[in-house]
């Protein structure tokens, strides 16, 4: 894939903020993305406080990253009059990473109550990939119904299940992994990403 334009990543409350880092990491590095809205809920502030010990929403992303992007454009879940809410505005898709149980169902039941929720319902009617990040465990039958429906509108479901067969040493590698498999998936293949490679006979 080539040029991309413009990509949505989403941060909810669930665990698992190196998972976040490790992609707005990557999105940063990667020539192919533009433009990167960035858009972080409230519970993720909390989480991204209890986890990475950071604090507040001013200039989140120089404060995950280390140092300013200026291909971040962060958007509070609040301004549904971004321009990643309208259909009209050109994107080539959006990543929910990770995605709780509650923004999981509000997107399978189309409430679009905030912008993570109107953004991917956008993404959804507009036939644009969807990737939700789903962070639980165990599913009760209300998450695989969720899943199911949110599935059957058009997200494909990822959920946040690190691999093992590459042997990671770190947490950040494996987080970089999985990152690394999402991005993958759209089509956006990182270098120097692990591949299995079957033994031949």
């Amino acid at each position: 894939m080539n040029d991309v334009g413009n990509l949505t990543l989403a941060v909810t409350g669930a665990s698992g903020s190196i998972y976040a880092v490790a992609m707005l990491r990557a999105l940063v590095g990667d020539k192919r993305v533009r433009r990167i809205h960035f858009v972080a809920s409230e519970n993720a502030l909390r989480v991204f406080a209890e986890e990475l010990g950071l604090s507040g929403r001013n200039d989140l992303p120089t404060k995950l990253l280390g140092s300013p992007s200026d291909k971040i454009c962060l958007h509070p879940e609040s301004d549904i009059g971004a321009g990643i809410a309208s259909g009209s505005y050109p994107s080539r898709g959006m990543i929910v990473l990770p995605c709780s149980m509650g923004t999981l169902g509000a997107i399978a039941n189309g409430l679009a109550a905030n912008l993570i929720q109107r953004a991917a319902d956008v993404c959804l009617k507009e036939q644009r990939p969807l990737i939700l990040c789903v962070r639980e465990t165990p599913f009760n039958r209300i998450h695989l119904r969720n899943m199911q429906l949110a599935a059957e509108a058009g997200a494909t479901i990822f959920p946040v299940i690190p691999t093992l067969y590459n042997r990671p040493q770190t947490t950040t590698e494996m987080a970089k992994q999985f990152v690394d498999r999402v991005l993958a998936h759209l089509g956006l293949e990182q270098p120097g990403a692990y591949q299995w490679k079957a033994e031949e006979d």
